[in-house]
């Protein structure tokens, strides 16, 4: 290998075979100790300058010469904690969270599995701190892929045989049992192996802490259920649901008896297929073939197309009866919940519109399923409210409700209430806007602001950077901004990896990890009633356009 620098742009251009394969941007630092920095000729291509305030990150590269620099600048445990550790250690996250742009999973675990001659021990040190950085990472993200369980078991094997010989291996060892389930650790190991020297070394099997594993039973999960030909309800709820709970959180919502329904699935042809009361009828499965629907007996529709119903106008508004406050904090406490269970690598994921293998971006369409929600959710409520009265009063209601979701930090729903109240068929009710107290409206003009896309978003930027976390972004802007650093910017130059992009992106994916490092606090209670919890986790929605235009041109016909 040679390396050419470049001292006008402080680069050095690593070349093999005449073909450039790794560049380094020389940046300020504030190293002390230059003996621990890493140089252009050293093992990996790292760099080193003698005045100690200088060192070297990766501009572009192969995939492989960028892993191999970033090991080679990676500091072990007894060398961390300095500036020059911490730079490093930023790099390789940027590595972690966005290798999925230009290499696989796959690609990757083989990359790692590599041997490097008489630094094998060292590297392989190295490549335990890497993974061991990855898993806690990740979490749980990955613990479906073949490819990195299969990788995590030979890489366990591997440091087994050569611990006899490198007794300092005992600590990383240690270290990275953490982070395997049980099965995947000794009892994967050949009777060969089980020397005297390792039988010490084994026992630790009987400490080894299991990674984090949610059953998938257990993940939260939006089902829909329709209730006519227009509207569903949207039920927030496990994976697990049954027919006959599923039907008495409706009768409930509906003021109807569950004794006098049944659930269907309805095909597109109109078919229908009873469910048995102890059926699962989370609705994703049933996309394929139709969709859920709750009925009478005799198979017809619950209630009629809304814009035919007589029963709207004796509808109760339950919400008008709830406290705001506590509205909005049942509200933040569920998007909390769906906020905090995303991962950052779901991000790059969504934006690269891999297929959702394993859920891959599960927690997130879930996040985004119900912002969208929640918007329709807010229009739907104003329309079916036939009373002049109660509708300014529901108005009144969602100012106040969104108003209290920023306070507590909730973009995410103060957005959706915002844009709900903004669409055509809301903002065109002139009588009802009419009637709403001046404050109201003077608050409402002052909420809207922080939904004004000019300058770039800039008067949401500014007030959601001055917010502590805990916070909740408004997601559906930050994928817009990882999807403008990826299209707006090329994965390879000259046949290789821009890993300036990727830092880009890496930082604004770490908005989340930002976002989710703290917990909500007391700041954030209110009440909490069976009523409270109903008016939240299920959401009466109209889901045709069409039919929202309707009902709006119902409440008040064009002059």
């Amino acid at each position: 290998m040679s390396f050419l620098f470049m001292e006008a742009v402080g680069r050095v251009c690593l070349k093999e075979r005449g073909r450039d394969v790794l560049v380094l941007q020389r940046v300020s630092s504030t190293v002390t100790s230059p003996s621990d920095r890493p140089s252009p000729t050293s093992s990996g291509g790292g760099a080193r300058e003698e005045d100690g305030d200088r060192r070297y990150v990766v501009v572009s590269g192969t995939p492989l010469k960028i892993l191999e620099h970033l090991l080679s600048d990676l500091r072990l445990d007894e060398e961390r904690g300095a500036p020059e550790s911490r730079d490093s250690e930023v790099l390789l996250d940027d590595f972690l969270l966005t290798y999925l742009v230009f290499m696989s999973t796959s690609d990757l675990c083989q990359a790692l599995g590599q041997e490097e001659g008489k630094d094998a021990l060292f590297r392989k040190r190295k490549v335990l701190q890497l993974v061991s950085h990855w898993s806690r990472l990740n979490k749980d993200f990955l613990r479906d892929e073949e490819h990195v369980k299969g990788f995590m078991k030979t890489l366990y094997r591997c440091v087994l045989e050569d611990l006899y010989e490198f007794p300092t291996l005992e600590k990383d060892l240690k270290e990275f049992q953490k982070l395997l389930r049980r099965r995947h650790t000794v009892d994967d190991c050949p009777p060969s192996q089980k020397t005297k020297a390792l039988h010490q070394q084994l026992s630790l099997k009987e400490n080894c802490v299991q990674l984090r594993s949610p059953k998938s039973e257990h993940r939260e999960v939006i089902c829909h259920v329709h209730v006519s030909v227009d509207s569903y309800l949207s039920v927030h709820t496990h994976r697990m649901l049954e027919a006959n709970e599923l039907l008495r959180i409706v009768g409930s919502k509906l003021d109807r008896s569950e004794e006098e329904m049944v659930l269907a699935v309805v095909s597109h042809t109109g078919e229908r297929r009873l469910l048995q009361p102890s059926d699962c009828v989370y609705s994703e499965s049933l996309t394929p073939q139709g969709r859920l629907a709750v009925c009478r007996k005799d198979l017809t529709e619950v209630l009629p197309a809304l814009t035919d119903s007589a029963e709207l106008g004796r509808r109760a508004v339950r919400l008008l009866g709830i406290n705001t406050w506590d509205v909005a904090a049942a509200l933040t406490h569920l998007d909390w919940s769906l906020f905090n269970s995303i991962h950052e690598q779901e991000l790059v994921y969504y934006t690269l519109s891999r297929p959702p293998r394993s859920g891959h971006t599960a927690a997130l369409s879930v996040l985004l399923q119900r912002c969208n929600e929640v918007q329709q959710w807010v229009m739907s409520e104003v329309l079916m409210c036939v009373s002049l009265s109660k509708r300014v009063q529901l108005l009144k209601k969602f100012i106040k409700i969104a108003a209290h979701c920023k306070a507590q930090r909730n973009l995410n729903s103060a957005f959706a209430i915002i844009m709900g109240l903004n669409t055509a068929s809301v903002s065109r009710l002139n009588q009802t806007w009419e009637k709403c107290p001046g404050k109201f409206k003077k608050l409402f003009s002052e909420l809207e602001l922080i939904t004004d896309p000019s300058l770039n978003h800039k008067a949401y930027r500014e007030a959601f950077k001055r917010m502590k976390p805990p916070k909740i972004p408004f997601m559906p802007l930050l994928l817009k901004d990882i999807t403008f650093i990826h299209e707006g910017n090329k994965t390879f130059h000259d046949n290789l990896v821009n890993f300036e992009k990727l830092h880009m992106i890496a930082d604004t994916v770490r908005l989340i990890r930002h976002c989710q490092s703290d917990q909500p606090g007391n700041e954030v209670t209110g009440g909490d009633s069976a009523e409270l919890r109903a008016c939240v986790h299920c959401l009466h929605i109209i889901d045709n356009q069409q039919t929202l235009f309707e009902l709006s041109h119902k409440l008040e016909p064009r002059a």
